[in-house]
């Protein structure tokens, strides 16, 4: 079982719902990015989205898209993302890393190929991928070399979505479904849209993979509020908005200080 499954089993189990941060790899750099993931595993973060810097982002809002300029300005090649993860994952520990999964551009994954991509984030230790601008029509090869190695593809449904073509997005992908919260871009929000329950729950009438929502969370009350429709709450931008402002500071400082943030934000709302 992919240990994503395995996550959302015990999380049932336990009546609990998942957190799961996003940070970009290599910001502000590959080092930094290894010791956030072990902080957040070790503050209690289910699953950990790692963003692949690509310089045209389709749906990321200013905060990720300046996170990713930061890395490429280091000629960040993917290739050492893998490694770097790579390591990460099969280093000894005294707790088990949460699992990873990576959000990365359909158009990076194309380039390297299809095939090789995918072993490359198997030997890398990673659960799964979201490629947010696959659409579904195209999604098939990926979907089958995926679930071939065992990982997750993660497709997005937004409040846009045709209930249509919802239905197909739910049965091509695997590991969980990403509702969108709102239309557009990611970052923080104040407010977040109404009909989201509603949405959410019909979701959960066409598919039993779990539904996490994400775009625009970024305070207790927010996930106060999601907790009871979904199986879990994404939280970008404000982790990554607080990383590029501590960029200066030291990494064992800055790391502190993000896994204080995560662990507040997850108490604070009851998680």
């Amino acid at each position: 079982m992919n240990r994503i499954d395995q996550t959302f089993q015990d999380l049932r189990a336990r009546g609990q719902k998942a957190f799961l941060p996003f940070i970009t790899a290599g910001d502000p750099d590959l080092v930094t990015t290894e010791q956030l993931i072990r902080e957040l595993s070790r503050r209690g973060a289910n699953i950990i989205e790692i963003g692949i810097p690509y310089s045209d982002p389709i749906a990321d809002g200013p905060i990720i898209q300046a996170s990713y300029t930061r890395s490429l300005r280091q000629e960040l090649k993917l290739d050492a993302i893998f490694q770097s993860l790579a390591e990460l994952t099969s280093a000894p520990s005294d707790k088990p890393l949460s699992p990873l999964v990576v959000m990365v551009s359909y158009a990076i994954v194309f380039r390297y190929g299809c095939q090789r991509f995918v072993e490359a984030a198997k030997g890398a230790g990673l659960c799964g991928m979201i490629v947010p601008d696959l659409p579904v029509e195209e999604a098939a090869e990926l979907s089958t070399i995926a679930r071939r190695n065992g990982l997750a593809l993660i497709l997005l449904v937004t409040p846009t979505t045709p209930r249509e073509r919802a239905i197909e997005i739910a049965r091509v992908s695997s590991g969980f479904l990403y509702y969108v919260s709102v239309a557009g871009i990611t970052g923080e929000r104040v407010t977040l849209p109404p009909g989201i329950a509603e949405q959410v729950a019909w979701l959960k009438t066409i598919t039993s993979l779990p539904v996490c929502i994400g775009f625009g969370i970024s305070r207790p009350e927010h996930i106060q509020m999601l907790a009871p429709v979904a199986d879990g709450v994404i939280v970008g931008s404000a982790i990554v908005r607080r990383i590029g402002e501590g960029a200066g500071k030291p990494r064992e400082q800055l790391v502190n200080e993000i896994g204080e943030f995560v662990a507040g934000l997850t108490k604070a709302a009851g998680l």
